[in-house]
């Protein structure tokens, strides 16, 4: 049989590794002070502190029953290969070799959560994408980008719903916003903030040449209820018209699409999807709080490119990734590290189409270990 001593070894020092980045120790005294709190007779008393418990007590316990399910899962694993060896049965090789690959799977996602070090890394994301140089391409592939991050976020188990979208002239999309819901979803899409570009035999010209377009996508995370800052209406513009365009599933004949002006900042937020004005006004209230929540963030800590991503043309040259289809096949982010004294791209793949269709996680990854190297959070 087989000699596994050496991937069970490796194995049992990674889910001690898991111990010491999630706090597991702290996690269980935590959960059982969090436990207390949520019996208790007025916990509802007050809402927002009752889904602060009741949410920090779910994100705890889920954190402690995950490396205990690997902690078990490696436990038989051992004894199933010590009991084979001792009574030299090769025939319990393959069950142990599905095992370790099993648990390893495990651990490799796990141990992206040990290179979440923003602030807001496990909130929700709330996220806009933006058409811009290269016309109507620009706006096909303003639209690729939003498939691309939808199918992303299905592959992952995220709920990721479409808030808006403003269709093309002629084709696509000119800008869309929608919301990815889940644990770590912000700190996951950090790495994806700013321009994006995309070269391609252009199916919109003619003669079908060669064309550059470029999208961008921004994203800041959502809040907590306690978080949302104070507006004031007076400072607010509401206009209402009717839902069109590409996702709304609720798109009809009413003026039930709303847009909210924010008038001291200029920042303006519409939503159409959901199925009246007042429902479509709450949750546009719900994005403007996050993006001025967001804002304040940045004056008071002058730190925008952390938070927000650099602000940047959409256009040539600020692009933080490119996504060549001709005349060859190349993705590729284009911040550098340097490998043995020379500079070179964090992550890139030939493997175009896989990424189009969501396979992000080695960008996603990637980026995360090379904040992490830089020292930033």
């Amino acid at each position: 049989m087989r000699d596994f001593s050496d991937d069970l070894a490796d194995l049992r020092r990674r889910v001690g590794d898991a111990h010491g980045y999630l706090r597991i120790d702290e996690a269980r005294t935590r959960l059982a002070e969090l436990d207390v709190e949520a019996a208790g007779p007025n916990l509802w008393d007050d809402p927002d502190q009752a889904r602060a418990v009741t949410t920090e007590a779910a994100r705890v316990r889920e954190d402690i029953e995950l490396v205990d399910g690997l902690d078990d899962r490696l436990s038989d694993q051992e004894t199933l290969f010590e009991l084979g060896r001792e009574e030299g049965d090769d025939s319990v090789e393959p069950e142990i070799e599905a095992g370790v690959s099993r648990v390893t799977r495990e651990l490799d996602r796990l141990e992206l959560r040990a290179l979440f070090t923003g602030e807001h890394d496990e909130r929700d994301a709330i996220c806009s994408i933006n058409s811009g140089a290269g016309g109507t391409d620009a706006q096909d592939w303003a639209e690729m980008l939003l498939r691309m991050y939808t199918r992303w976020g299905e592959r992952r188990g995220f709920d990721v719903e479409l808030d808006e979208v403003q269709t093309g002239q002629e084709a696509g999309i000119s800008s869309a916003t929608f919301t990815v819901k889940g644990r770590y979803a912000y700190g996951l899409v950090t790495g994806e903030k700013g321009v994006h570009r995309l070269v391609r035999l252009s199916p919109f010209d003619s003669q079908h040449r060669r064309q550059t377009a470029f999208a961008s996508l921004e994203a800041v995370p959502a809040l907590d209820p306690a978080e949302v800052p104070e507006i004031d209406p007076s400072e607010l513009r509401v206009d209402t018209y009717r839902s069109s365009g590409a996702g709304g599933q609720h798109v009809n004949v009413t003026d039930s699409a709303v847009r909210l002006t924010h008038l001291p900042t200029g920042i303006v937020v519409s939503c159409q999807n959901e199925r009246s004005q007042t429902q479509n006004k709450a949750h546009a209230m719900q994005i403007l709080a996050a993006r001025l929540a967001q804002r304040q963030r940045e004056e008071q800590k002058a730190e925008l490119e952390r938070l927000a991503g650099e602000k940047r043309e959409v256009a040539w040259g600020s692009q933080i990734r490119s996504y060549v289809l001709a005349p060859y096949q190349m993705a590729k982010d284009e911040r550098t590290r340097i490998v043995g004294g020379r500079e070179e791209p964090i992550f890139e793949t030939g493997n175009v189409q896989a990424v189009l269709d969501g396979d992000l996680d080695d960008f996603m990854e990637a980026f995360l270990q090379w904040r992490r190297q830089r020292g930033e959070g």
